[in-house]
């Protein structure tokens, strides 16, 4: 516990999608004074995300779909380039994105390798992602992927590495998560050139 924390008062605000809170509590600050403040915080559990990349080919797979959020915000068409996602659901990281990694994109992974954990969002978001990369072949393909029927549309994309990051620089990738396992790849030279 925070002992610069006190008289914390939690009220649900939305239960329809996910749950926004509204937290109002006391906080201690550095000159001893006690300050009241509220804040709203979603909750939408935590998820997981990786980059799949083939050394061979120089290429990653990523994923093109509608996010509303974006549309809203200015994003034109409101599709969204970005490395394969989703929630928990109540599993663990590493069988949450092997699992979502075949409904999304089509590709059967059995070996998974975390990098690093992130909030997104620590300012609204309460969720934790959980980042993956593992390398990939065409004999892992076993479906078409698109993500579950009558949930999504999801188009699967393999690009070049070197062109997805120039994507970056161009703004046709927006994504933060997948920016992140771009440069990951990058920096860590998961796909090398001779």
């Amino acid at each position: 516990m925070n002992t610069k924390v006190r008289n914390l008062n939690i009220e649900i605000l939305s239960d329809n999608w996910y749950v926004l809170r509204k937290v109002t509590f006391e906080w201690q600050k550095k000159n001893g004074e006690w300050q009241k403040q509220s804040r709203e915080a979603y909750d939408r559990g935590n998820g997981a995300t990786i980059l799949l990349y083939n050394n061979t080919s120089k290429t990653v797979i990523l994923t093109n779909q509608f996010r509303m959020p974006t549309y809203v915000n200015g994003n034109e068409t409101g599709m969204l380039i970005e490395a394969c996602a989703g929630l928990l659901d109540k599993d663990n990281a590493e069988n949450c994105i092997k699992r979502e990694t075949e409904e999304e994109t089509g590709y059967k992974i059995s070996h998974v390798q975390k990098v690093f954990e992130a909030y997104m969002s620590p300012g609204s978001v309460t969720e934790i992602l959980h980042f993956f990369v593992a390398e990939y072949t065409k004999e892992q393909k076993v479906n078409d992927g698109g993500g579950v029927i009558d949930e999504e549309d999801i188009e699967v994309l393999e690009i070049d590495f070197a062109k997805a990051n120039q994507m970056i620089e161009t703004g046709k990738i927006k994504d933060g998560k997948t920016i992140m396992l771009l440069q990951y790849a990058q920096i860590h030279q998961l796909i090398t050139y001779n």
